[in-house]
């Protein structure tokens, strides 16, 4: 769910989405994209958007791959097998790949602060969600804003993971 863009490459890198250009061609859609899909080579204003969304990314990475992780418990959890487990706020690290071949849950409020930190890849398996839930019955969930990989190795992302 939200909007993707690739830059500095042309919008024809997005292979498999089936791309549909508004008729402006400052964005397209797809029927798998929840939001929308921007690049480089469409129309201003989406070139500056791009050049700005990749200064905040990099800022946020930058800032991701400072914190350090205070709670030795966080610290190459499940040696990177992360299927099933349950996490609370914090920060986790690991120095292997990530995989997760179902769901796991990121458990907290509006509040709550997760950074994954992975000097390797992160391999979602198809099907495999990540899951928003609550710390306490009513109260709210996290939110995906709050919310960072820190990924130096690519994302591998399954059909229909999310």
């Amino acid at each position: 769910t939200g909007d993707i863009g690739v830059s500095p490459v042309a919008a024809a890198a997005m292979t498999g989405f089936g791309l549909i250009a508004d008729t402006l061609s400052t964005f397209s859609t797809s029927a798998q994209v929840t939001g929308k899909a921007y690049a480089a080579s469409y129309v201003s204003p989406t070139p500056s958007k791009m050049t700005t969304a990749i200064s905040d990314m990099e800022t946020a990475y930058n800032d991701a791959a400072g914190r350090t992780t205070p709670d030795a418990k966080k610290v190459n959890l499940n040696a990177g097998l992360i299927s099933g487990t349950t996490f609370t706020a914090g920060v986790y690290k690991w120095g292997t790949d990530v995989m997760f071949s179902s769901d796991i849950y990121l458990s907290g409020d509006a509040n709550s602060i997760f950074i994954l930190q992975t000097s390797g890849n992160v391999v979602a398996g198809s099907g495999a969600k990540v899951i928003l839930q609550a710390d306490s019955s009513g109260g709210s969930t996290p939110l995906a804003s709050n919310i960072v990989w820190q990924v130096a190795g690519f994302l591998d992302a399954g059909t229909t993971s999310h």
